[in-house]
């Protein structure tokens, strides 16, 4: 039987147990599940099954596995990767499952598998409560937090995913389970960190920690100054207190000409922050300075450019311990060399809280202090040769300082060096959590090692 036949059948299938509206093979709602963050990718599923309920997940991966086709899950689409989406496949859209459901008194939040980082924070910003998300408000809370999750309030509360305090999966035969530390842990430690490599999430419950109300913005300086105050910075970060978490971006500024951008987070008590803030602006002469009192859901939102659908991304990662006299240099000659001014480099500063965690707590394989580095180039659709290779030279140029390994969330299945020590100390546990949660590899939303491969190999 052809795939074409199959996926008929699937069609056929699912529109009988779950009706016409929620499985749909073209028009305004397929266009709208194929429509992801980056616009080059051009996979194109046989059939998507628009979710709206965890027994609706449960026909369309048995379905999928029924029926012989590939399978995957879009929630926020913002892997730049395009995994959301398999070719030929089945694809489980979760952005009707958005729900997120506070309880105030616990500090917690229900967040439905299609909930994105502005519902999460939507929902808690009443009570005064916020949520260890990402910077993006676009982005899809579940694949974030099962990756790991860099975000602003890392150094104070540790990552998405050490914040996660259960979740109710749907496994690769079909079966639905909840998962937390007393049912199913083994299960429950792999998805802390290892990715949607074991089910769909449908819903998972996680920490809301009070902080709602942050010192915040953004400090910019002339490209000229870089080295002079990453060198400074690093000192700093160092040094940093839990409550303050700094993020750096080397992008085209204001006026058109790359520089460099920090954007210190302080979560903790305001008139402690001011000093902290006040040494972050003194190791330059800044050319934009912008830092007050704001709420989270602000700060998330002001980076809503990032969030923009229908551009063309190419994206490399790699984590640094610290600013060397290299990887300044590096950073520096990757910015004068923009193939394009959309383009840049994020770094995410990784430190207190999050660094505390034992490495083998989570399957997440880098537990010291480090910058997480992303090479982002994004272009008006067009030739992508010019911005594969500027992202390529940059990562190169960076590679002999790093660390081993990469952050998951953004490897593709072509960064197999990365890939294989990307788990840390972890391997051998989190593959053997694969071959017995999903032996056939029904689910594979983030690049695994190859089966064999071990702490030893490292």
């Amino acid at each position: 039987m052809t795939k074409q036949q199959l996926a008929r059948e699937a069609v056929w299938d699912l529109a009988a147990q779950l009706g016409p509206n929620k499985v749909v093979t073209s028009g305004e709602a397929y266009d709208q599940t194929c429509r992801i963050w980056n616009g080059a990718v051009t996979s194109l599923p046989s059939l998507v099954v628009r979710a709206r309920t965890p027994g609706d997940v449960q026909a369309a991966v048995r379905a999928a596995r029924r029926h012989e086709l590939p399978l995957s899950v879009r929630a926020g689409g913002h892997d730049w990767a395009g995994r959301s989406l398999r070719d030929g496949g089945l694809v489980i859209d979760l952005t009707g499952m958005r729900q997120v459901t506070v309880n105030p008194v616990q500090r917690t939040a229900t967040v439905g598998g299609g909930a994105t980082a502005a519902d999460v924070i939507a929902a808690a910003a009443p009570h005064a409560l916020a949520a260890v998300t990402g910077t993006v408000s676009t982005v899809g809370m579940t694949g974030l937090t099962l990756g790991g999750g860099y975000g602003v309030l890392n150094g104070r509360f540790g990552l998405a995913a050490d914040n996660l305090l259960g979740a109710d999966l749907v496994l690769a035969d079909g079966q639905a389970v909840s998962v937390d530390d007393d049912h199913e842990p083994e299960l429950f430690w792999a998805i802390r960190g290892g990715g949607g490599n074991f089910g769909v999430v449908t819903s998972m419950r996680i920490r809301l920690p009070a902080a709602d109300r942050l010192l915040a913005g953004t400090i910019g300086y002339p490209l000229g100054q870089a080295a002079r105050v990453l060198e400074q910075l690093d000192e700093i970060l160092a040094a940093a207190p839990d409550e303050l978490t700094v993020q750096a971006a080397l992008l085209t500024g204001p006026d058109a000409t790359p520089g460099l951008f920090l954007v210190p987070v302080w979560s903790g008590d305001p008139a402690a922050g001011e000093p902290r803030i006040g040494q972050l602006r003194r190791i330059g002469t800044p050319i934009l300075t912008q830092v007050g009192s704001m709420t989270y859901s602000d700060l998330l939102h002001a980076n809503d450019a990032q969030g923009v659908t229908g551009r063309h991304v190419i994206a490399r990662t790699l984590s640094l311990p610290h600013f060397s006299p290299g990887a300044i240099a590096a950073l520096i000659e990757s910015a004068e060399t923009f193939s394009s001014p959309l383009s840049g480099v994020i770094i995410h500063d990784f430190h207190g809280a999050a660094a505390r965690v034992p490495v083998e707590s989570t399957p997440f394989g880098i537990r010291r202090p480090h910058l997480m580095i992303e090479i982002v180039g994004w272009w008006e659709p067009g030739d992508a040769a010019p911005h594969e290779a500027w992202a390529d030279k940059a990562f190169q140029a960076l590679a002999p300082g790093a660390l081993p390994g990469g952050y998951p969330n953004m490897l593709s299945p072509a960064d197999q060096a990365q890939i294989a020590r990307a788990y840390g100390p972890n391997t051998t546990r989190l593959l053997a959590a694969k071959a017995h949660f999903d032996h056939d590899g029904t689910f594979s939303a983030i690049p695994l090692p190859a089966p064999g491969t071990s702490a030893d190999d490292r």
